[in-house]
């Protein structure tokens, strides 16, 4: 899923978020994940998976993770407008401690992170990527949570979407490459093959932008993964409100290097992570836990 900036700050109310949207676009910079208050930090090293890392891996002794980081509560820049937040960054954090190696974050827009692992800029990609089949064609995953769509809407005269079909004759954000923009563009073509009216696709590099054209007025709707969009709406101090059920329910992945091997040593150390309680600590942290697995596989796209 889209997931996905240095003035995207979306722990901040929204309002704060209006004001630093102009700034728009990912940094690309790269930034240590803070570990200092992260779960797991004091980890030891897991020999057995920190041996199935590839030799690149081990002779550099880091990895290096790309991640919008506009997708709070999953990934966001913080407070202190540099240091990477959030579930995967926690999950990273975590990871590389069981791994021994250093663990640091590239903040991307969203559709830029799989072709800069395939040509082999970035190690790893956390930025709630939902695995499917297309995808992994180009990338390995290691499945670590799931989450589906959910649709989010101004809380005083927004539209009651329950379903895709109710988006005909609406004007809806998505943020560029999630399932979002697909499903959304899907269904307005099956809204005109109906007689109905299309549906109007804005789409945004990130979702910070895809948020304020819906508070701005400019679009009736908006589309994020669960988590997120409820996120949104928490910190939207009223404005937003979530609308119907979440649909779409799927496997999220850390994205690896396809056929190095990277995925079997990340497998291991996200089993040593779960283990440990770990992995349950960063889910309540950041009050997803319903996203919660307890079996980690690798490629398990449903669709």
């Amino acid at each position: 899923m889209s997931v996905r900036r240095s003035a995207r700050l979306l722990a901040l109310p929204l309002v704060a978020l209006v004001a630093a949207a102009g700034c728009g676009g990912s940094s690309g910079g790269k930034q240590s994940v803070s570990t200092q208050n992260s779960p797991g930090a004091s980890a030891s090293v897991d020999s057995a998976a920190a041996a199935l890392l590839p030799a690149s891996v081990k002779s550099k002794g880091s990895l290096t993770v790309a991640a919008d980081a506009s997708y709070a509560p999953n990934e966001f820049i913080g407070t202190d407008g540099k240091t990477v937040e959030g579930m995967d960054a926690d999950l990273a954090a975590a990871l590389g401690k069981v791994l021994g190696v250093k663990v640091t974050v590239e903040n991307q827009s969203f559709d830029s992170i799989i072709p800069g692992i395939v040509d082999g800029k970035y190690d790893l990609g956390m930025s709630s990527f939902t695995d499917n089949k297309t995808r992994e064609k180009q990338v390995d995953f290691v499945d670590y949570f799931v989450a589906g769509t959910s649709f989010f809407v101004k809380a005083n005269g927004g539209p009651k979407v329950n379903t895709l079909a109710d988006l005909c004759g609406l004007s809806v954000s998505v943020e560029k490459g999630t399932t979002q923009q697909d499903d959304a563009t899907a269904q307005s073509g099956k809204c005109t093959k109906a007689g109905k009216k299309k549906v109007s696709v804005s789409v945004f590099p990130d979702q910070s932008g895809a948020n304020l054209a819906l508070s701005s007025g400019k679009v009736q709707v908006s589309m994020a993964d669960s988590p997120v969009a409820a996120y949104q709406v928490k910190q939207s101090n009223g404005q937003f409100a979530l609308s119907g059920q979440a649909y779409g329910t799927a496997p999220y992945g850390i994205a690896c290097t396809k056929g190095t091997g990277l995925d079997n040593a990340i497998l291991a150390a996200l089993k040593d992570v779960m283990a440990s309680g770990t992995y349950t600590q960063i889910l309540d942290k950041w009050g997803i836990q319903s996203g919660a697995i307890t079996t980690p596989t690798i490629n398990g796209a449903t669709s």
